[in-house]
């Protein structure tokens, strides 16, 4: 079923659901999983009424075994899903046992490990190959639990990530990054992530002082309730799905630039350079050139509402 054909159905889904999107989430319990789950989960709680259950993955041989047996325990007792969604490699063998004794469709996000055919629909980012197919809705970025609010006039936030195999880090030209992004905001809050090297953690602590949040001391929400009254927002580039976090929040996103890994770039460089040419995001490099600032976008990304106005209409066909 093509994006397209799945849009035409929006309006039948609307009108013809008699009772609530039964929604079970299957998850891995790895952070960057469970908040694009939790991403879309908020999306379809604000398109209508649904009632999710969240499911721990079962080990992948236990996974294998209730498929080919047709069970599966875990959600036994639960109401029969219109949709199953799952994210992390762990989790698709369990979303298909869960289809098989249960019903629904089953969506994986990101690009599954196994054929994309074993899935009702694959949300897949743009900067991820794909096969073209009618069940692959392609987004920008992966989905994320941000929303717009209304932002401080002034503030900034400079978001640090670390180790990647995708660049090459450098402690020093980060940190003369950050200097120079404080002497423009200097009452900028500045964070990082739990693969910032501990070098470069004291060295933002020094420089920050009392603007300095460390990873591990934010509570639950903290960034999305950050990012949702920041206005400007500077990420390191390994920090990816964090630039299209800010661009959700529709914060003015600046890029910290970092080398490569490899000589030819990258699906992730290649995304971001993507941003940058449909003038989303601004780089370092273009600031310190020609002053360029970075500008709120004119609309916030909303991947999560868009795939949900989508999944809903694939639902209804399995409950037409």
């Amino acid at each position: 079923m093509s994006n397209k054909a799945i849009s035409d159905r929006s309006d039948l889904a609307t009108t013809a659901r008699e009772h609530p999107l039964i929604l079970w989430l299957i998850t891995d319990n790895k952070p960057g999983h469970r908040n694009q789950l939790e991403g879309l989960r908020l999306a379809f709680e604000r398109q209508g009424d649904i009632q999710t259950h969240w499911l721990n993955a079962r080990a992948p041989g236990q996974s294998l075994l209730d498929w080919g047996l047709g069970r599966f325990p875990p959600g036994s007792a639960l109401p029969k899903p219109d949709l199953i969604v799952v994210a992390g490699h762990r989790t698709h063998l369990c979303g298909l046992a869960a289809r098989r004794a249960r019903g629904g469709r089953l969506v994986t996000l990101m690009r599954p490990s196994l054929p994309t055919g074993f899935f009702d629909a694959c949300v897949i980012p743009l900067h991820d190959d794909a096969p073209v197919g009618e069940h692959i809705l392609r987004t920008r970025g992966v989905l994320n639990p941000m929303r717009p609010g209304v932002k401080v006039p002034g503030s900034a936030a400079i978001l640090v990530g670390g180790i990647s195999r995708h660049y090459r880090w450098d402690d020093d030209a980060v940190a003369q990054a950050i200097e120079t992004l404080l002497d423009r905001w200097p009452q900028a809050l500045v964070t990082d992530s739990r693969r910032t090297p501990a070098s470069l953690r004291g060295r933002l602590a020094a420089r920050a002082g009392g603007r300095y949040q460390a990873w591990e001391d934010c509570p639950p929400g903290w960034l999305a309730t950050t990012l949702a009254c920041t206005e400007t927002a500077w990420i390191t580039a390994d920090s990816v799905s964090m630039v299209y976090e800010a661009l959700t929040a529709g914060c003015a996103t600046g890029l910290i630039e970092l080398a490569p890994a490899t000589e030819k770039p990258g699906k992730i460089a290649a995304g971001l350079a993507k941003l940058e040419h449909d003038r989303l995001i601004v780089t370092l490099s273009d600031l310190l050139a020609s002053g360029t600032l970075p500008s709120r976008p004119a609309t916030p990304l909303a991947e999560a509402d868009r795939v949900a106005t989508q999944l809903l209409a694939l639902a209804s066909t399995s409950s037409a």
